[in-house]
């Protein structure tokens, strides 16, 4: 994994892949306490970050693959299906039977073939790598893959030029982690280019691994598979490529409830005017209701596949 992978990754995917905006609004920064610039990357094309690693990954294909098999509750499915449409190659996806309702049907739209299965009867490694052997298809992991990384990390790049046009050397940088594909790629991007900003990971409470394994140094596992909103960043443990990365090179790792992050859709939508997945907001969450942070913040609302019940529950619930 080098900065050289990252430029790379990002001059394949230009002109496919959009530059996000880095958002501000003095009345969110009124309540927060502090100022707050959101990477809007709920604006992305298939409605997250996961479209730059799909592309990435998809875009540099093995010789002899036949297409594309990846694993995901939604946001890489959707990215890994949209990459291979666009590049006329066959995409199956492997996602849990309770993924929200809008990203199966998206990831069929795209023209993927869907399996579901159990998260917690189904060994999904197992069924992925079965199909893949079968088929000939390469195996694209959400997160544990270094053009995935590298995708991802063009993140970093776009927010050490936008920071610095803000005029901002200095801040914390918080990004919603499941298995640490974006913070890992995002914290190699800015050490490089931006060595004053920080990356934090912030998880849902109970599903806290990178947290505990940025403590610990090692690969810590949750004890549940489910049982959080926030179902995109839902993850078993950090992955083997993305935890020595952000050992090296990131903060200590936050944690919010789901009810912040479910306030923080609905913040997200009042004063910003983004519509934000709990998954996708529990940085901003961060960023509004924490304490240990510096005046200036950059979080990432990585994605916008809201379900629509839970999106106007979370409206509904704290005023939008």
């Amino acid at each position: 994994m080098t900065l050289q992978a990252i430029e790379a990754a990002a001059a394949r995917m230009r002109g496919h892949v959009r530059v996000t905006p880095l958002l501000n609004a003095p009345l969110l920064d009124r309540l927060a306490g502090r100022r707050i610039f959101v990477k809007a990357e709920c604006l992305q094309v298939t409605g997250s970050f996961k479209a730059r690693g799909g592309w990435a990954a998809v875009s540099a294909l093995p010789a002899g693959a036949r297409g594309v098999l990846a694993m995901s509750s939604g946001n890489h499915a959707q990215g890994v299906a949209w990459a291979a449409a666009a590049h006329g190659v066959p995409a199956v996806i492997v996602m849990p039977s309770d993924a929200p309702a809008v990203k199966v049907a998206n990831t069929r739209a795209y023209g993927a073939e869907v399996v579901l299965y159990d998260r917690v009867r189904d060994d999904r490694d197992a069924l992925a790598a079965g199909i893949a052997a079968e088929r000939g298809l390469a195996l694209v992991p959400p997160y544990d893959h270094p053009e995935v990384i590298a995708g991802q990390g063009s993140v970093g790049l776009e927010i050490a030029v936008q920071a610095a046009e803000a005029g901002i050397a200095g801040a914390d940088v918080l990004v919603c982690c499941g298995g640490g594909g974006l913070s890992a790629g995002v914290a190699m991007a800015l050490d490089a280019r931006a060595p004053g900003l920080r990356v934090r990971t912030v998880e849902p409470a109970g599903f806290d691994d990178m947290a505990r394994s940025l403590v610990s140094g090692q690969r810590e596992g949750n004890a549940a598979a489910t049982g959080s909103v926030c179902d995109a960043i839902l993850t078993p443990m950090p992955g083997a490529l993305t935890l020595p990365i952000l050992h090296r090179l990131a903060g200590p790792g936050m944690v919010v409830s789901d009810d912040e992050a479910l306030r923080a859709v609905a913040l997200a939508f009042r004063y910003l005017r983004i519509v934000a997945e709990p998954g996708g907001a529990v940085a901003l969450a961060a960023a509004l209701f924490r304490d240990d942070l510096p005046e200036t913040v950059i979080c990432t609302v990585s994605g916008g596949n809201a379900d629509p019940e839970i999106f106007a529950g979370a409206l509904a619930r704290f005023g939008g």
